[in-house]
């Protein structure tokens, strides 16, 4: 399974999927379709998902978690969880994201969970490949399956420097004024 492959499966996933807002049912969809493949493809997937997690560890896309969550816990889990949810989202907010993270404020679902407060969450979609995996084969996903560089994130992360964050996102730290 390469790249292209896997954003198939996640439209497929996201297709199938009785709300659209909820990653957790597009990462069970995901889960079925991927655990119909070979074992091969599984960890070609967990290879993609891990590239995707990497290509979206930027300060950019860290400081818009941030300004979603109110600040609240987006470091590593809840930043790991806030991708999962942009994976979810498909492949053209995801990309679009990641290249430009303050796209983000454009999303119906985050401009709708700006007032209520409400964090993007896709912890699910993590873990597809490994759940699916142990369907197929019984076996949990082999940890040894890959070596992986990350790249480094970018710039300093301030939080506490509204001014840079607004700077950087103007239109996300407006929904947000936080």
């Amino acid at each position: 399974m390469n790249a292209e492959e896997f954003w198939n499966l996640i439209e497929r996933a996201r297709d199938m999927a009785a709300d659209l807002a909820d990653a957790e049912d597009i990462a069970e969809q995901a889960t079925v379709l991927l655990a119909g493949c070979t074992p091969q493809d599984i960890l070609d997937a967990e290879r993609v998902l891990r590239e995707l997690t990497a290509a979206s560890d930027r300060a950019p896309l860290w400081t818009a978690a941030w300004v979603i969550s109110g600040g609240g816990p987006c470091f590593d889990e809840g930043f790991d969880y806030f991708r999962g949810w942009l994976i979810a989202q498909g492949r053209e907010v995801f990309e679009g994201a990641v290249a430009d993270a303050d796209r983000l404020a454009e999303l119906p679902e985050i401009r709708a969970s700006a007032p209520e407060g409400i964090e993007p969450d896709g912890e699910g979609i993590l873990g597809i490949a490994q759940d699916a995996y142990e369907r197929a084969t019984g076996a949990e996903l082999p940890e040894d399956a890959f070596t992986f560089d990350h790249p480094a994130v970018g710039p300093d992360l301030d939080f506490d420097d509204r001014e840079r964050m607004s700077a950087l996102l103007p239109r996300l730290t407006a929904l947000y004024p936080g």
